[in-house]
């Protein structure tokens, strides 16, 4: 069973472990990152919470580091996501604890699920598929 979410802010607000795995479509692993990801409060702008991610990929022999910042826009159990860039994203309503939308990325599609577990753990995935992608990142989330 899902965990709603009221406010989004509230609860996705501070520090939590992430580890994604990428998988190709046919099931065959492709790489993993193991990280943090925060969450805080934008001071320049009142509703933006800032997601931070830092972590280490090993992909295809690479090992490195990897990071990625969004700007979630929320309103209770909503938010919109932009990129650090400012550009859109996708839409996110947590009010039933699970969420599904989709990203086109030039000739690509990412279809995406939210799911929020409990308190302290949620998951989210994206099924990449295109001409030049076909994998699926599944990335967990647990309260630090």
């Amino acid at each position: 069973m899902d965990f709603a979410i009221t406010d989004l802010a509230a609860h996705f607000a501070g520090a939590w472990r992430l580890s994604r795995d990428i998988v190709a479509a046919d099931g065959e692993p492709m790489g993993e990152v193991t990280g943090t990801a925060t969450f805080t409060p934008d001071s320049a702008r009142a509703g933006v919470l800032v997601y931070h991610e830092t972590g280490e990929l090993r992909l295809a022999g690479y090992a490195g580091p990897v990071s990625r910042t969004l700007l979630y826009h929320t309103e209770g159990a909503r938010a919109a996501v932009h990129f650090d860039h400012g550009g859109f994203f996708h839409d996110l309503d947590l009010a039933t604890g699970r969420w599904s939308t989709d990203h086109p990325c030039r000739d690509d599609l990412y279809r995406g699920e939210y799911r929020v577990l409990d308190a302290d753990h949620w998951r989210q995935e994206w099924v990449v598929a295109g001409p030049a992608k076909d994998h699926v990142i599944t990335t967990r989330f647990t309260r630090a």
